[in-house]
């Protein structure tokens, strides 16, 4: 069974890199990608706090809830960055970068 999504969809922009390795991938996480990560954390911290007050484990449930908030937050930054590097989302910046350093 192939689970490369790039044998089964074809990309709609450049492609910068078809199988970027994760430090480039980390590496490319932009503005947007790391506000996104920061707010769903945020959330997920409040979340946690706001879940744990009626049975008084406030600090172990805001810490958990932050925890999968940091690497929910993580893993949708990371999606988006490795999507524009391979050509799936918008991709304009990666694009140019690419031809500069050409």
């Amino acid at each position: 069974m192939n689970t490369d999504i790039t044998a089964s969809a074809k990309p709609e922009y450049p492609v910068v890199d078809r199988n970027p390795p994760f430090t480039k991938t980390v590496g490319n996480f932009n503005t947007l990608d790391y506000l996104r990560l920061t707010t769903i954390t945020g959330i997920s911290v409040t979340v946690g706090y706001l879940s744990g007050i009626k049975p008084g484990i406030r600090g172990p449930s805001m810490v958990t809830g932050g925890l999968i908030g940091l690497m929910g937050g993580f893993m949708y930054a990371y999606q988006n960055s490795a999507g524009r590097l391979m050509g799936f989302f918008p991709n304009e910046g990666e694009v140019a970068k690419a031809k500069y350093k050409i």
